[in-house]
């Protein structure tokens, strides 16, 4: 379920709250709003932490709460899931605000449109919002997707096999892509 909402920032504060979550991949931040999951962070280590709470605070005008109502609690259960191993997407309510225009366009559409298990490249998404020639501005959305994992940029790769980029770190691609089954586990 998707909720559509205009970026934040000069608009009136909108409460969210976070948290930190282990997964197989580490630490992950999370935090919504009222609206949805606004955010998904790796690596949530303290310091990555408190540079998310500081910048959340600036983009939604107010400072997030720990874990306080339980807006997490979907978000939180979906990962679990994913992150055991059942195949499906993270189906849990998002609030788009952190992005918008182009980004939230293309973002979309790989969050609608690139099932679980599978795998898209830079150029054919570009194609499928109807820009052709923009596969470097979308490689610059999935650098800037807010909601990954969630919103899977994972599953964009380079039109020649390549990986591409990634903002978890390559070594983090890789692994979501082997839990999908698009590539084969890594032995050790």
């Amino acid at each position: 379920m998707d909720i559509e909402a205009e970026p934040s920032g000069g608009g009136r504060a909108v409460p969210a709250e976070w948290t930190v979550m282990e997964s197989a991949l580490g630490p992950l931040f999370l935090a919504a709003t009222e609206r949805g999951l606004v955010r998904v962070e790796f690596h949530a280590d303290a310091a990555r932490r408190e540079r998310m709470l500081d910048r959340l605070a600036g983009q939604l005008g107010t400072e997030p709460v720990e874990r306080a109502s339980g807006l997490l609690a979907g978000a939180i259960r979906g990962l679990d899931r994913y992150f055991a191993g059942e195949p499906g997407d993270i189906d849990v309510p998002l609030d788009w605000s952190l992005t918008a225009g182009f980004n939230r366009q293309v973002l979309r559409e790989l969050a609608d449109g690139v099932p679980y298990g599978t795998v898209v490249g830079y150029g054919e998404l570009a194609r499928r919002v109807g820009q052709p020639g923009a596969a470097q501005a979308v490689g610059a959305a999935m650098g800037s997707n807010p909601l990954p994992v969630v919103v899977p940029c994972h599953r964009v790769v380079e039109s020649d096999g390549g990986l591409g980029g990634f903002g978890g770190g390559l070594e983090t691609k890789r692994r979501l892509l082997a839990l999908e089954g698009v590539l084969p586990a890594p032995l050790f």
